[in-house]
C-alpha cells in the first residue's frame, strides 16, 4: 500500500481539524484532581442525550456549542466525561443525560453531528466528536461481556470496569474503509445505497473484517458490493465517524476490471462517471454529492482536481 499525496490536505476534513484540546488522559484516574477541575470556576460543560447537543448562534454570525460553568450544570449521577484541557487551562466535561435541558432563551436547538460538524468550531466539534462517541459506547455496554453483571464507569467516562470478574472494557472503535476507486479511463465508480434516495451516489464503504489487512478489506468491499476488481489500494486520510462508532480510512483504488454487478443488498446502483459526466450530473440535480461532512466528497475531490460543482440555479 501506498500513500495518496492530498494537494488539498490544508484544507481539513470534517471533524479532523486540530481541536486544540489536550486530553490529558494521564488525568483520568485521579480522581482528587478530576474533582478540583470540575469545581475550578472556569470550566465549562454541556449535555449530550441520544449524539445531540444544544447549540446556539452567536451575535457575529457564527453557530457554538452551547456550554455553562460546571457550578451551572444539571445534576448528574456517574456520567460525566473528562474529555480535556485547553491552551488556557480551561477544563471541558460532557454530561449524559436522558434529554437535553431547555433554554430560557430558546434560542438554543439540538443538534446531531451530520449538521453541528459543518457548523461548529474545531474546537467546538472535537469535543462533540469526543463526547458522542462515548456516550453511545456507555449506552450500550452496561454490562460486562466476560460474566454478564452490570460495569461501574471509571476513569472519567473512559473505562467500564466489571466489578464481579475485575475486566476493564474501553470505548470501541469499528474501522471501516472508504474508497474512490477508478479505472484505466480515469472514471470514478460511485453507488448508491438502497435506502438513499434517489441520485445520492458516494463512494463505497465497508468495515474490516477479523483478519484482513485494511489493503484486503478495500479490494473484498468493492468486488463484494458491485463485483468489481481492485488492484492498487492507495491510502489517503483518516476520519472519526461516531454513527455511532466507526473511524472511516479512506483510499484511492485502482479498479483491474469494470463490469458491474450489484449485490442488491447494500448497493441499488452504481455508475461509472468522467469528470464531464459528474459534472453534468451534479449541476442538473440528477446526482446529489454526498453528504457535506462526509470524508467521501475529499476522496471524489481528489478525483476531480477541485471542489465538486453544485447544481446550477433555476
Amino acid at each position: 500500500m501506498t500513500t495518496w499525496t492530498d494537494p488539498s490536505a490544508d484544507r481539513p476534513i470534517s471533524l479532523t481539524a486540530p481541536s486544540g484540546i489536550d486530553r490529558a488522559a494521564h488525568h483520568r484516574l485521579d480522581e482528587a484532581w478530576l474533582a478540583a477541575a470540575w469545581s475550578h470556576p472556569t470550566t465549562r460543560c454541556f449535555v449530550v442525550s441520544g449524539g445531540q447537543v444544544l447549540i446556539d448562534e452567536t451575535a457575529d454570525g457564527h453557530t457554538e456549542l452551547v456550554m455553562t460553568p460546571s457550578f451551572e450544570a444539571p445534576l448528574t449521577e456517574a456520567h460525566r466525561y473528562f474529555l480535556g484541557n485547553d491552551e488556557d487551562g480551561v477544563s471541558y466535561f460532557a454530561l449524559q443525560k436522558d434529554s437535553l435541558p431547555g433554554r430560557m432563551d430558546q434560542s438554543a436547538r439540538p443538534a446531531g453531528l451530520r449538521e453541528a460538524g459543518a457548523l461548529l468550531s474545531a474546537r467546538d466539534v472535537g469535543l462533540m466528536v469526543h463526547a458522542v462517541g462515548l456516550e453511545n459506547w456507555q449506552r450500550t455496554h452496561r454490562f460486562c461481556s466476560r460474566c454478564g453483571e452490570r460495569t461501574v464507569i471509571a476513569a472519567a467516562g473512559h473505562i467500564r470496569r466489571c466489578q464481579a470478574c475485575g475486566a476493564e472494557h474501553y470505548p470501541r472503535t469499528d474501522p471501516a474503509v472508504i474508497m474512490a476507486v477508478t479505472d484505466e479511463d480515469d472514471r470514478v465508480l460511485l453507488g448508491r445505497q438502497v435506502h438513499w434516495p434517489e441520485g445520492r451516489f458516494s463512494t463505497l464503504a465497508g468495515f474490516v473484517e477479523p483478519g484482513e489487512s485494511i489493503e484486503q478489506s478495500v479490494r473484498r468491499e468493492v468486488h463484494e458490493e458491485v463485483g468489481i476488481s481492485v488492484g492498487q489500494v492507495e491510502y489517503v486520510a483518516s476520519q472519526p465517524w461516531p454513527f455511532p462508532s466507526s473511524l472511516m480510512l479512506g483510499f484511492m483504488a485502482r479498479a483491474t476490471s469494470t463490469e458491474i454487478e450489484v449485490d442488491g443488498d447494500e448497493i441499488h446502483e452504481a455508475r461509472w462517471f468522467s469528470r464531464d459526466e459528474l459534472r453534468a450530473a451534479f449541476e442538473s440535480g440528477e446526482v446529489l454529492p454526498p453528504y457535506g461532512i462526509s470524508i467521501a466528497a475529499r476522496l471524489i475531490e481528489l478525483w476531480y482536481g477541485k471542489p465538486l460543482p453544485t447544481r446550477s440555479a433555476v
